[in-house]
């Protein structure tokens, strides 16, 4: 049994991770229990956004997968009689065989409580990482409402021209939990830090926000993204639809990147209410939505590179290195900078931040590998390299 944490995409990965690992145990998975205790409280079950019976028969030939305990199973965690544990991050395959897989036969029943990445981006057989990329881009079709809904969003966009989808990681929990909070005034920065120290699971409280941006750690603000769309020449009759929940600030924030495109579109803007009341309060519903509009735009640019932006940048990948545009926030900060105190032209910024991202745009190319650092080397998700089809052949060093 497993119980995933985090949001949408984080816990997409980690159904991969745990269909994968159960099948190289040779053991029975139960379908995957979604986070609901998160920062969003989305009750959603596994078959509210997933399509369940799907996920089970593609999978049939690999790895068996029930809804839920036989009842002889059942009694036995209902009494008590179940072990419960947060395996290690980033483990290998063989940390499962030798720790887990012991436990499983002494209890008969294992409760891994933790599955954000468990299972180490590197160093595993070919037909680990062709199997987490099957379960990803085959067993995990989102439910039929869900889908139809997603075709209807690009359809209404399509006809109206091509289309970028903007991943604009602006939300409150996001400034909060990141601690930047620049173009914030001091009631917004107050509120913002009131809510990181209210919820204890937002381990780092006090931040410095300007160091922090400066290490490009910090999402883009819509005042910065503005800026750099129109440094890379992005044309402003582009439609731009934001993949994101409410901007902290509202339209306030958003005026400048509204005036240079006046093409912005949201979910909200493209259905009526009566589409979306089903998904009111169900946050990974609507991110389900957004992840099959950025799947499908001519441009996807994440402002931050969060598991959605790594999951979507990884999925676009797989579907013909479809332009992904991936900011380089640490070189992007400091150029802005440069250029809002009059040290560059507007000609030397929108040069200089095109030259940057010209090997930045979801070209093939090799994992980073960091021993010993998994945090820091690039994800499997990201760029799962070892399921993809070159278009010449060839992988990039970079």
């Amino acid at each position: 049994m497993v119980s995933c944490n985090g949001g949408l995409n984080q816990m997409r990965a980690a159904i991969c991770d745990m269909v994968t690992i159960a099948r190289y145990l040779n053991v029975t998975l139960i379908v995957p229990e979604l986070d609901k205790t998160s920062f969003w409280a989305d009750p959603s079950e596994f078959q509210d956004i997933f399509d369940v019976n799907h996920f089970i028969t593609s999978l049939r030939d690999e790895v068996r997968i029930l809804k839920e305990l036989p009842p002889r199973l059942k009694r036995r965690v209902e009494m008590g009689f179940v072990y419960s544990m947060p395996p290690i991050s980033w483990s290998d395959i063989s940390y499962y065989h030798k720790q887990i897989l012991p436990l499983i036969q002494k209890y008969k029943v294992i409760h891994l409580n933790r599955t954000d990445a468990r299972l180490a981006n590197n160093g595993q057989s070919l037909d680990v990482q062709k199997l987490r990329c099957r379960v990803n881009f085959n067993a995990l079709r989102f439910t039929p409402q869900i889908e139809e809904l997603g075709k209807r969003v690009i359809k209404l966009l399509r006809q109206n021209g091509p289309f970028i989808v903007l991943h604009l990681r602006y939300e409150m929990d996001m400034l909060a939990f990141s601690g930047c909070t620049q173009g914030c005034n001091n009631d917004e920065v107050e509120e913002l830090t009131r809510m990181r120290y209210a919820y204890p699971w937002w381990k780092e409280k006090i931040i410095n926000s300007d160091l922090k941006r400066k290490d490009g750690l910090c999402p883009l603000t819509p005042e910065e993204t503005a800026l750099i769309l129109r440094a890379l020449d992005i044309d402003k009759n582009y439609q731009i639809y934001i993949a994101a929940g409410e901007i902290y600030g509202g339209d306030k924030r958003m005026a400048s990147l509204a005036a240079a495109y006046p093409k912005l579109v949201r979910k909200e803007t493209l259905l009526g209410p009566s589409d979306l009341g089903f998904f009111q309060n169900h946050s990974s519903q609507m991110a389900a939505l957004d992840y099959l509009v950025s799947l499908e735009s001519d441009i996807f640019i994440p402002t931050y590179d969060g598991n959605m932006a790594k999951v979507v940048q990884g999925h676009r990948r797989y579907l013909g290195f479809k332009q992904t545009i991936l900011l380089d926030r640490r070189l992007l900060v400091d150029l802005i900078d440069q250029y809002n105190n009059g040290s560059l032209s507007w000609i030397q910024f929108s040069d200089a931040v095109k030259e940057t991202h010209e090997r930045r745009r979801g070209q093939p190319s090799k994992r980073l590998v960091i021993p010993d650092r998994p945090k820091e080397e690039d994800y499997f998700y990201a760029n799962p390299e070892e399921c993809l089809q070159q278009p010449d052949g060839q992988l990039s060093s970079t």
